[in-house]
């Protein structure tokens, strides 16, 4: 037997070991024989990858992380715009630009890579989308003059089929769905 053929028995050996029981299966040996499952991808913080339980960018969460990323897209696109470009003419909207589309970044990535942690980090950035949207939406209804141009979330997202202050809840909303108790 080579050395390849031998580290390669060895690493099926070493996976068989870490099969995990399918509960009610009544195998707590933890063998391969039937009622018995191949273990699952963990992430950083010992969690089943979501991947493997349905996870966060399956089914409806698979739009949702769509529209994040384009959001990602258009909100970062603009904003390198605005900013290298017309500055001096609203900096505070340009900013507040640039911040929502590391937002929508991060909340991208998170639903991207699934598992509890980085469904923890969306919850957390998913409020302070909403937030953001209630507080710049109510802002500029206020003063609208304290914006000489919009933002992604100027008007609750207006221009942007209010879609800005939809996707927050959703996205909790479906986050919610998906903690583990």
């Amino acid at each position: 037997m080579s050395e390849n053929e031998r580290t390669s028995s060895a690493g099926r050996a070493e996976e068989t070991d870490r099969a995990e029981p399918i509960a009610g299966s009544g195998d707590p040996s933890g063998s391969r024989a039937a009622g018995t499952r191949a273990p699952t991808g963990r992430d950083s913080d010992g969690a089943r990858a979501s991947r493997a339980e349905g996870g966060l960018g399956k089914g409806p969460g698979m739009l949702l992380m769509t529209l994040y990323g384009i959001f990602t897209v258009g909100a970062t696109s603009r904003a390198l715009y605005q900013l290298t470009t017309r500055f001096d003419e609203a900096p505070l909207a340009y900013t507040l630009s640039a911040l929502a589309a590391v937002v929508y970044g991060f909340i991208t990535v998170a639903l991207v890579r699934g598992g509890e942690r980085a469904r923890r980090i969306a919850v957390g950035c998913c409020a302070a989308e909403l937030v953001g949207v209630l507080v710049v939406g109510t802002w500029t209804v206020v003063d609208s003059g304290a914006f000489p141009d919009s933002t992604v979330w100027s008007t609750y997202g207006q221009g942007y089929l209010f879609i800005p202050l939809v996707l927050p809840v959703v996205g909790l909303y479906w986050l919610r769905r998906h903690r583990r108790d």
